[in-house]
């Protein structure tokens, strides 16, 4: 007699639905996402002569003339370039204003 009686009362424990999620009186704020505009490149060519780079940026975003990038190897910052063209589909030149960069280093705007 006790047996039926406790597994009929195994269920009254639980609040609410089956599944159901206890209400905490905290709230949720959707997420905020914001697209990645920064400029991302990789270095695909290097000419230690006339220190220059060649950049290449897959699908994002090119950048200006003159503006000036950052060449990290590692993850450390190696080297400063400015572009300065000319551009060719998605690679364009830079010179080398400090440091130094080898072939698959990447590119930041920082």
């Amino acid at each position: 007699m006790i047996l039926p009686l406790a597994i009929g009362t195994a269920g009254c424990g639980l609040s609410g639905a089956p599944g159901a999620v206890p209400k905490t009186g905290a709230t949720v704020s959707p997420a905020i996402v914001t697209p990645d505009s920064s400029l991302a490149a990789t270095v695909v060519a290097v000419n230690q002569i006339g220190r220059f780079v060649v950049l290449s940026f897959s699908g994002g975003p090119m950048p200006k003339l003159d503006q000036t990038l950052f060449i990290y190897h590692d993850g450390l910052k190696a080297a400063e370039v400015k572009v300065t063209g000319p551009r060719q589909d998605i690679n364009i030149v830079a010179d080398l204003v400090s440091g130094d960069a080898q072939v698959g280093d990447t590119v930041r705007s920082d």
